[in-house]
């Protein structure tokens, strides 16, 4: 199964990923078919990425697993294209449409509208602040999401596991 590791800090140790692609193929997430795909990030605190989008090669859903701290997963509205128009004047980042709280052992599915229409990123902090008006939409599933508490982020891994559909053959690739 391919594996990649990549992320914004380059991963030491050795990450063995195959009970966690066997639970999450358990749960017939990709159409009865198996994962056959992981991705390895770490992020230290105070690193994040960027909003975007995962592309078609995976539709219609992608999996992450959280391993080691917590993160907020800020899903966005798509910009439009008067957004990129140069001759606006400078703005500020756009505001998440909302935030998720992944907490350490979690699984995160994406698919459908969450998937195709918002982008996805994580904002670069070392401490997610919670009050009763910026709980997220999850926190009833989440023990560590209480009003007041400040979330202090450590190292995190997650596991991004999904389906890629096997199209092209080496031998097309090159040209025989």
């Amino acid at each position: 199964m391919p594996q990649s590791q990549s992320g914004p800090s380059s991963l030491g140790g050795s990450y063995r990923t195959g009970r966690y692609v066997d639970k999450v193929s358990d749960l017939s997430l990709f159409g009865g078919l198996p994962a056959n795909h992981v991705l390895v990030n770490q992020y230290l605190p105070g690193e994040g990425i960027m909003p975007h989008e995962d592309g078609p090669l995976y539709y219609p859903t992608v999996s992450t697993i959280s391993l080691g701290s917590h993160t907020m997963l800020d899903l966005y509205e798509p910009r439009q294209p008067k957004d990129d128009d140069p001759a606006e004047q400078p703005r500020s980042p756009p505001r998440p449409a909302t935030s998720l709280l992944l907490e350490p052992r979690s699984l995160l599915v994406l698919r459908g509208t969450a998937y195709t229409r918002l982008l996805h990123g994580i904002a670069a902090a070392r401490v997610d602040a919670l009050d009763a008006t910026s709980l997220p939409p999850n926190a009833a599933a989440c023990p560590s999401a209480r009003p007041g508490a400040s979330l202090v982020r450590g190292t995190r891994v997650s596991l991004t596991i999904r389906r890629v559909p096997r199209v092209l053959r080496t031998g097309l690739l090159l040209g025989k």
